[in-house]
This record gives structure tokens, sequence and C-alpha cells, in this order.
């Protein structure tokens, strides 16, 4: 199976800024991380079927050192994807189609939920915006360095977006009603958010 996706993606979790996980650290707090990702395909390809336009989030529970696994998942895709885009954005997020989303994808312990829901994504001005159904809502924008640019983390150890730099950013609110899938509620403001863009490849 074969896929050429370019987007950006959106990213809150309830680590403080920076988020230890993205340098191989143990998450701050009570030692776990609890996230909201979403990737937005701006144009790209799987297996020939024409995604451009989809959205796929997830929401986790990452119990202790990001790269040891264990995830806990509840997977979302756009309600406007047809059944075909849905089943080829699947694949890659779930690792089936291999490539730079499998080396996410074979974190994830456990698969609580696969829903269809209705997903806002907005980027505008740099200012990010994700709500995920009655799921999640919130809000982040990028840190910028002395000259406007958009301060970066590049050559990370882990990474939602292999091969690009992250943006670092803050989230004005991250809610999430989750205790269905037996995650956490949450209600936070000031907390890590991540942005970026991505060219996957495979």
């Amino acid at each position: 199976m074969a896929y050429q996706l370019e987007g950006t993606i959106l990213e809150v979790c309830t680590c403080n800024v920076l988020c230890p996980c993205w340098i191989g650290e143990d998450p701050d707090g009570d030692g776990y991380c609890d996230a909201v990702m979403a990737w937005h395909i701006d144009r790209g390809t799987i297996d020939g079927t024409d995604v451009s336009g989809r959205t796929i989030g997830l929401i986790n529970h990452i119990p202790g050192n990001v790269l040891a696994g264990n995830w806990k998942v509840a997977l979302f895709v756009d309600d406007k994807a047809s059944e075909a885009q849905e089943k080829a954005m699947l694949d890659v997020w779930t690792g089936k189609a291999g490539g730079p989303c499998a080396e996410t994808a074979q974190l994830i312990g456990e698969v609580v939920a696969v829903e269809r829901q209705p997903i806002t994504y907005e980027i505008k001005e740099g200012k990010g915006t994700l709500k995920i159904g009655n799921v999640v809502d919130t809000e982040m924008e990028p840190y910028r360095g002395p000259t406007g640019a958009v301060t970066t983390l590049n050559e990370s150890i882990f990474t939602t977006i292999p091969g690009a730099p992250a943006w670092v950013a803050k989230a004005s609110h991250y809610r999430r009603n989750s205790k269905r899938f037996g995650l956490m509620d949450i209600d936070l403001q000031g907390h890590n958010a991540i942005q970026g863009n991505f060219r996957f490849k495979f």
C-alpha cells in the first residue's frame, strides 16, 4: 500500500510547555500524558484513494514514557469522509499501511473506539482551532522568536510528524469529554501544544 500525504497537525496535551515526551523524557505532573492529535490532509492519496481535505484525529492516554508505548487510544475520522477514505486513513494511522505513520502507531497498545465525528480544524494567522464532536474543544498558538518566525523543535527523539520540524505552541484551553472511552475528562488552560506541517510518503 502506497501513500503520499501533505498537510498540518494540531496537538495538545496535559504536559506543561514544552512537553518532555518530545525529547524522550517522562511526562511531567503525575507521570502520564493525555493528548489530542489531529492531522488535516491538504492534498494526498492512499493507494489511489484521494483523501484531500479530510482530517483524522485521536485522543490518548500515555501511561508513562512515550517511547514505552501502551497508549490507550480512541480514533476519530472526519464524518465527511467516504467509506473508502475512512478505510484508507485508518489503514495509514493504525500502521497497517507501513511507512512513517506506522512509527507512531506501533506505540498504541489498545484502540478503545473508532468513530466518525464532525471535526472542525482551522489554522488562521498561526492560531489553531480543533473541535471533535462533543469530545474535544481546544485552541492554540505557536511561540515566535525575536524576528517573528515560529519557534521550532527539530531532530527530537519522538515526533508525530516524522521528517518535519514541530512548532512549539501553547493551548489557551483544552477541554476533553472522554470518560465514555475509559479516558479522563480534561479542562485545562495554558498547557503544551504542537503545530506543524507534514509530508508523508511511502
